[in-house]
C-alpha cells in the first residue's frame, strides 16, 4: 500500500491542480481530435495547447508546475503514470519519470484530457482526503 509520505509534493498542490485541470479542460475552445489514437503518446498536445497560451487558467497551471523543484514534478508525472494504469508500483513509476520527464512538464501534463482523474486516482490510492 502505497503512503501520503512518499510525496515531495504538497498533496494539497495536486488536489488545486485536480480542480484547474478540470477547468481547464472543461473550456468549449480545448478540444481534442475526433478521433482517438491508439496510444496516448500520438496526440499533439504541443498543438492543442497552442492556442491557449494566454489563457488565464492554462497561465496558473502552467506556473504553479514550473515553480515545483525536480522532485516535486517527478512526483507530479508518477502520480499520472499510477493514476493512468501504467504501473503498480511506485518505484517502476517514479523510475519511468525520471527517464521521460519531458522539458514542458505542464503542456505534456494538460495534453492530457484525462489527466484529472488520472492524479484524483493516484491521491486515492494513496489515501489522501481533501481537505
Amino acid at each position: 500500500m502505497l503512503s501520503i509520505d512518499i510525496l515531495s509534493v504538497n498533496p494539497q498542490i495536486v488536489s488545486d491542480l485536480i480542480e484547474k485541470t478540470k477547468e481547464f479542460h472543461a473550456k468549449e475552445e480545448v478540444t481534442f481530435g475526433e478521433q482517438m489514437p491508439e496510444t496516448e503518446y500520438e496526440y499533439d498536445w504541443a498543438q492543442i495547447l497552442a492556442d491557449h497560451q494566454d489563457d488565464l487558467t492554462y497561465l496558473e497551471i502552467k506556473n504553479v508546475i514550473d515553480a515545483l523543484t525536480v522532485e516535486k514534478k517527478l512526483d507530479l508525472l508518477t502520480l499520472m503514470y499510477l493514476g493512468r494504469g501504467d504501473f503498480d508500483d511506485w518505484e517502476s513509476a517514479r523510475q519511468s519519470a525520471q527517464n521521460n520527464l519531458p522539458d514542458n512538464l505542464p503542456d505534456y501534463l494538460l495534453g492530457h484530457p484525462f489527466l484529472a482523474e488520472y492524479l484524483q486516482r493516484s491521491l486515492d490510492l494513496i489515501g489522501y482526503a481533501r481537505e
